[in-house]
């Protein structure tokens, strides 16, 4: 609650301390004009959370079944888990962006939306993080974990499900939780390809009106309010999460 309150009070600071040079009544809600442009900046929250969701739960996903094959035995798997990661991490995501949304469609002969492309460089990105992170995870539980779930006669993939993953992710949620912050703050790289998320619509509307710093600076506190509110529940997750292993 203090963050917030300190967040409206930055902003009421900004939006009424100004000099004649600056032009706040771009984005003052008191103004028709200013409340048109608050409303084309705000329509840009729904692709943000959006592309954001969708391509950590696909990063999820796939970095839980690239850190598997990392911790088996079998060496050629760990070095493929090995290389899959080094490979992606090394590459910058907005360079990852680009070749996905105008090179994917030359290799496959498939038509990419804007919001694929995005989906997909940023979840291929971010998985090779999410892998590193289900390793060491994994690799923190205790070798008396295994062996008990041995004892009552449970497989591989029921140790997984029912005994090592989740205790695995309630050690790994805030590392779980910092992936998702800094996909939210990545997902403003997609606007180079024409997404429509809150950058994009900054970026048109500074083309329009000619005010960078007060468009600019309505955009800092949309992603500074997303990226608290996402905080926020995470902190609430692992609270819960500790209840809950304590009852």
């Amino acid at each position: 609650m203090i963050r917030f309150t300190l967040i409206i009070a930055f902003a009421l600071i900004l939006l009424s301390g100004c000099s004649g040079q600056w032009g706040w009544y771009v984005v003052n809600p008191a103004t028709p004009t200013g409340m048109t442009n608050l409303q084309f900046l705000l329509s840009g929250v729904y692709y943000t959370v959006l592309l954001t969701l969708t391509a950590i739960l696909i990063s999820i996903v796939v970095g839980l079944l690239v850190a598997l094959p990392g911790l088996s035995t079998i060496r050629p798997l760990r070095m493929a888990s090995r290389t899959y990661v080094e490979c992606v991490r090394s590459v910058p995501i907005l360079v990852l962006i680009l070749w996905v949304y105008y090179g994917l469609p030359q290799l496959t002969g498939l038509a990419i939306s804007v919001f694929w492309a995005g989906v997909i460089a940023l979840a291929l990105s971010d998985s090779a993080f999410e892998a590193e992170i289900f390793r060491a995870g994994i690799q923190s539980i205790a070798k008396g974990q295994y062996e008990a779930a041995h004892t009552v006669s449970l497989g591989y993939r029921d140790t997984m499900r029912y005994v090592i993953l989740p205790q695995a992710i309630r050690r790994i949620l805030p590392a779980l939780g910092n992936q998702l912050v800094y996909m939210l703050k990545m997902s403003s790289l997609v606007s180079v390809i024409g997404m429509q998320e809150l950058t994009r619509k900054a970026n048109e509307l500074v083309v329009v009106e000619y005010r960078p710093l007060e468009i600019y600076t309505v955009l800092v506190l949309e992603y500074l309010v997303l990226i608290l509110i996402v905080s926020a529940g995470v902190r609430w997750l692992e609270r819960r999460l500790r209840v809950d292993e304590r009852a």
